[in-house]
């Protein structure tokens, strides 16, 4: 692997992850945190502390951000951007796509490279080839460093458009959370009967694995917006919710999850489209997008 000198800003759990691996695959590296606690790990490993986000920039061609968030990026580096000016900027904080694509512009006004990433992985598996970070931005920067980026993760290019990875990763994790909202409503109605999270786990995983299979039933109606041949209609779905609601209730829990469905379901309902496909609800969603 060819080496280069490399800044890291911020050292929060996943900071210190991306340090120790950049360290592991021999790359030179100073290192800054706002608390300076953080660093002694690191230099014992090798690292350079820096005293000051100037020191630390100054330091090397490429720096990397691991912050807070968006904000606070711009906190410790405005007032660095004559420094950072020539220099490569790798972006790991987590941001909106819009953020990104201002952080973009932020750095092509004064001269820098802008490359966005967007880490799909917990502190714990970076260095595997499981974890996953998406890029987008700069392509120069992505094909330059790309043995450093692979060595955190598998490294995917999304495009010139900076604010694409951090998109691609909220829609991502959107269906994540939302499929974790779904499950713990599950633990929390069985509960409600003295059965344990374990056995619902048990029988709940392979299911909702199976389910994910529908997803590619989806993806053709999606693009043309013809929800006319349902595999399973609004009508039908939301009779199901409501007894879903009814027995939430009767556990004495919050059916909350699957309330904003139905909230979704009812406004297509209401707008004459029962017999269509249950991904009809897409369009409520949309057309919130569209209000705002």
């Amino acid at each position: 692997m060819t080496t280069f000198s490399l800044t890291l800003l911020g050292l929060g759990a996943m900071g210190q992850a991306l340090a120790s691996t950049a360290l592991e695959a021999g790359h030179p590296l100073t290192i800054w945190n706002r608390t300076s606690g953080k660093t002694d790990g690191l230099t014992t490993q090798g690292a350079t502390a820096a005293g000051s986000v100037r020191e630390a920039v100054t330091a090397s061609e490429v720096i990397v951000v691991c912050l807070y968030d968006h904000a606070s990026v711009h906190a410790v580096l405005d007032t660095e951007a004559e420094t950072l000016r020539g220099r490569t900027l790798i972006n790991l904080t987590t941001t909106t796509p819009e953020e990104a694509r201002e952080l973009a512009a932020w750095s092509e006004r004064h001269g820098i490279t802008y490359l966005d990433g967007a880490i799909m992985a917990t502190p714990s598996m970076i260095g595997s080839p499981d974890s996953v970070i998406l890029y987008s931005g700069s392509q120069k920067a992505f094909n330059i460093h790309r043995e450093l980026l692979g060595a955190w993760a598998t490294s995917t290019y999304d495009g010139d458009d900076a604010g694409l990875a951090s998109l691609w990763d909220l829609a991502m994790l959107s269906g994540m959370y939302s499929m974790f909202a779904g499950f713990l409503h599950g633990v929390a109605m069985l509960q409600s009967a003295a059965i344990p999270a374990r056995s619902y786990a048990q029988r709940a995983a392979p299911f909702l694995a199976a389910m994910t299979e529908l997803l590619g039933h989806s993806t053709e109606h999606l693009d043309t917006r013809d929800y006319s041949q349902p595999l399973q209609s609004l009508e039908w779905t939301t009779t199901l919710l409501d007894t879903i609601e009814r027995a939430s209730r009767e556990q004495g829990i919050t059916a909350a999850p699957v309330e904003t469905v139905q909230r979704l379901i009812r406004q297509q309902i209401d707008a004459g489209h029962g017999a269509e496909d249950f991904d009809r609800i897409i369009e409520s969603m949309r057309a919130a997008a569209q209000i705002q």
